[in-house]
Parts: C-alpha cells; sequence; structure tokens
C-alpha cells in the first residue's frame, strides 16, 4: 500500500489489536454502554472501535484497552 515496513507493521498491530477488541465486544455479548464501562471508553468511543476508525485509536490505546479486555 505503499507505506514504509516499519509503518505498515504498525498499522497491521493497531487493525489487529482493534479486530480483536471486536470480538470481544461481540463475543461477550456487550451492548456500547457497557463495553465502554469496562473500557474506559465513551458510547461513542466504541461505536468508533467497531466501526474500525483506526486513526482514532492509537496504538499505546490499542495497548490499554486489550490489557482491560484481559486479551493481552
Amino acid at each position: 500500500m505503499g507505506f514504509p515496513p516499519g509503518e505498515a507493521d504498525i498499522l497491521q498491530l493497531r487493525a489487529d489489536l482493534m479486530a480483536e477488541l471486536r470480538l470481544w465486544i461481540q463475543n461477550n455479548g456487550l451492548t456500547p454502554a457497557e463495553a465502554a464501562e469496562r473500557l474506559g471508553l465513551t458510547p461513542l468511543g466504541v461505536s468508533d472501535l467497531m466501526r474500525g476508525k483506526w486513526k482514532k485509536f492509537s496504538l499505546d490505546k490499542l495497548f490499554t484497552l486489550a490489557t482491560k479486555a484481559g486479551i493481552m
């Protein structure tokens, strides 16, 4: 896609973490409000996560969310 190898790896890691978090929310049958409470996000933040708005989440933030979800 034209990204330097290091940047491409980081983007892939961000995409993978977002996918894992979406699966965690779905597999646990959480509403946006429940997921927001457990992850420390707003319901809008959960919506952004579920819709794959990766530009709104840094790699550090995604690691923090994954840790809160118990998937890291």
